[in-house]
């Protein structure tokens, strides 16, 4: 079952409160997202951590319900 951008967000804004998430569709199918995370808790992080963190967020559901999420992340 596809994920929509609304679900992402509300997943990735659980884990991370203060974090700003840009979604941009990969393809037309819920399925496929590129996320850009930028969140004052990866400051001082490694990028592989912050990465660590967002899909942490997904648990069991990265992989299944959502398919694929290309990431980039910051700390502002």
């Amino acid at each position: 079952m596809p994920m929509p951008a609304s679900e992402i967000e509300k997943i990735i804004k659980a884990a991370l409160p203060d974090a700003t998430i840009e979604l941009t569709a990969l393809a037309d199918d819920n399925d496929h997202w590129a996320a850009t995370v930028t969140c004052e808790s990866f400051r001082g992080l490694t990028r592989v951590r912050q990465h660590q963190l967002v899909n942490a967020a997904f648990g069991p559901r990265l992989g299944t319900e959502l398919h694929a999420l290309a990431l980039t992340t910051r700390a502002p």
